[in-house]
């Protein structure tokens, strides 16, 4: 409004400047009301688009029924037709634009003009004009009108398309914070299926051990010695991985905390641990060893954790359990099978009242995420299988 209430002032101070064309009592006194509205129209012309371009054009419609001659107030009117485009209603625009079309034809009805020639005896004669100029002249007082709707009409696309672009940016910023969130998410998720084997793998190693210690403690200390002496050692490895893992949870920079990663290699070395804790296992390789994808060790790893966890769990004193790995030409093929129980409907489906079947749940996620093939289900002759299948991709 301070700016407009500028440019009105100055409309204002032209307006009311004296014309001397237009010397009669009542035109006079219409001229100088023209020039008090239109200025007062223009400081509210943002605030009230559509009630001031529909007075603008109600005052001009009675100043060309009234006979009234333009002033410089009626400059006025340039600034309407660009408001009703650029600030107005859809019906406001098009009033505006039929206004400001209108101005010409009308101003030339009401004002009747003739043309002047001069002969060569020096006699001044006048005529009307004709029908191509009079359409000339009507264009030519109509155009500045057209030109200030369009100027508005401009403005308007303008600011509606930065409009677009802030809604733009605006949105490509939640989306951004809500993958952020996602990956977040499936970031805790993945942590807290590694921290799951971590925990269920160590610690019922430990929990056998003790009990083995604490059976044979008064009658071989010796091997309660050794038990106690793999309780330390399980738990040593168990709280440097848990470690490992919650260290994740509390640093933004995350990349060196993933590696090393436990993978085909440490396999030996796990199964070394199952045996000790009293779990008979036997390990078997096809197929020429090579380079794994680290997402591939680390699932054949985790796998093989799991299912002998569950072994343990599930497959009662006497099982014995068998892990094969089959390096192929496009995949690899990891299975675990088992004599002992097996396991029932209710821990493969929901996961029984156990740890509610994170192991399972954790093993079809992991080879989900690297497009593999996971069955799982009970043994032909007693027992339990677990196979699975992981592409490789060409290493590079």
């Amino acid at each position: 409004m301070v700016v407009d209430s500028a440019w009105a002032s100055v409309v204002l101070f032209f307006g009311l400047l004296p014309n001397s064309a237009s010397d009669e009592g009542w035109r006079f006194d219409a001229q100088i009301l023209v020039a008090l509205l239109l200025p007062a129209l223009m400081v509210f012309r943002r605030r009230f688009p559509d009630v001031t371009v529909a007075g603008a054009t109600g005052i001009a419609l009675g100043q060309i029924a009234a006979n009234i001659d333009p002033g410089a107030s009626s400059i006025a009117y340039l600034v309407f037709a660009y408001t009703g485009a650029a600030f107005g209603q859809k019906w406001t625009s098009r009033l505006a634009l039929v206004a400001g079309a209108s101005a010409g034809p009308l101003v030339y009805w009401r004002m009747h003009p003739v043309k002047t020639t001069i002969d060569a005896t020096g006699d001044a004669h006048t005529r009307a004009y004709t029908l191509g100029e009079a359409a000339l002249i009507m264009l030519l007082m109509s155009t500045p009108f057209i030109l200030c709707w369009a100027w508005g009409r401009l403005t308007r696309v303008r600011r509606a398309y930065l409009t677009e672009l802030e809604d733009r940016a605006a949105r490509l910023e939640r989306e951004r914070d809500a993958q952020s969130k996602v990956a977040v998410a499936a970031e805790r998720a993945r942590i807290a299926r590694e921290l799951h084997d971590v925990v269920a793998h160590n610690v019922s190693v430990m929990i056998v051990q003790a009990d083995g210690a604490a059976y044979v403690l008064d009658n071989n200390p010796h091997q309660a010695k050794q038990a106690l002496t793999t309780i330390a050692t399980t738990g040593r490895q168990a709280l440097v991985e848990m470690r490992r893992l919650l260290g994740v949870l509390r640093t933004n920079d995350t990349t060196d905390d993933y590696v090393p990663q436990p993978g085909v290699e440490e396999l030996p070395e796990l199964l070394d641990q199952v045996r000790t804790a009293g779990l008979h296992v036997d390990y078997t390789t096809t197929g020429a060893p090579k380079d794994l994808p680290r997402g591939v060790e680390l699932t054949v790893y985790r796998i093989v954790q799991e299912a002998l966890t569950n072994v343990r769990k599930h497959g009662g004193p006497h099982a014995h359990a068998h892990v094969t790995v089959d390096y192929g030409d496009r995949e690899l093929a990891v299975q675990i099978e088992d004599d002992g129980r097996g396991t029932t409907t209710e821990h493969l489906t929901t996961g029984g009242t156990d740890g509610q079947g994170h192991g399972l749940i954790g093993m079809r996620e992991r080879v989900g995420m690297i497009n593999g093939n996971l069955d799982i289900g009970p043994r032909p002759g007693g027992g339990f299988r677990i196979r699975a299948t992981l592409p490789l991709k060409t290493a590079h």
